[in-house]
């Protein structure tokens, strides 16, 4: 058994080199966001439990959230091959997480730091536009919409969500690198840590990325 971890801010582009990695390596994508929201909307007494929490404002607890981590791993094969999408986010989770795969026989194999400028994270986030009516997705720069303002898909008004904005936008990424920087470190001292620049196109990150995997089974 044995994992990668996608570390970066928001808007970097973990969810789109995840989901080709997924596709073109064989991994087995792990998201404790998605598998919270799973856990909640099932009403398992993991999920009940983090509700609580998340209803009181509170974050949910490390024990809590490696519970979630470790009952998707007791799925898997005992030489599956995983993929971490932002996780762990705290040297205290990723402390856990070692923990948790050495138990395993397993081991965190590659971490890549996912680094882009943060005018490039501040035009990414407050670029995207939410039609009213579907829901549906635009970006101004990277997906605008045939007419400015106005939905492809069903015609409707599209807006920028409130935490969209500019300065929304610009507090999560200061506190991403406060709850971070630690953790970076932490990894880099372990030889784990890959440094990639994700202000490239998507294609030629995930590329890069694979050619460091393919690097590394070499070695």
């Amino acid at each position: 058994m044995e994992a990668i971890i996608l570390l970066g801010a928001p808007g970097s582009g973990k969810g789109t080199a995840a989901e080709r990695l997924k596709v073109d390596c064989g991994l087995a994508h792990v998201s404790t966001g998605d598998m919270l929201r799973e856990a909640v909307k099932a009403g398992t007494p993991l999920g009940l439990e983090a509700d609580g929490y998340m209803k009181r404002g509170e974050l949910v607890p490390d024990g809590l959230i490696m519970r979630l981590v470790e009952s998707r791993l007791d799925k898997g094969a005992a030489d599956a091959r995983y993929m971490f999408d932002g996780f762990p986010r705290t040297t205290a989770q990723a402390s856990l997480l070692e923990e948790t795969f050495q138990r395993r026989n397993g081991r965190v194999t590659r971490v890549f730091f996912l680094d882009a400028p943060r005018s490039v994270l501040m035009q990414r986030l407050t670029g995207r536009r939410v039609c009213r009516a579907c829901g549906a997705v635009f970006h101004v720069v990277n997906m605008p919409p045939r007419k400015a303002g106005v939905c492809d898909a069903c015609g409707g008004e599209l807006y920028q969500r409130s935490d969209d904005s500019e300065a929304t936008i610009a507090n999560r990424l200061d506190v991403y690198n406060r709850q971070t920087e630690s953790l970076i470190s932490w990894y880099e001292g372990k030889g784990l840590l890959s440094r990639v620049d994700s202000s490239k196109n998507a294609s030629v990150l995930v590329k890069e990325i694979r050619s460091i995997l393919d690097a590394g089974r070499r070695a």
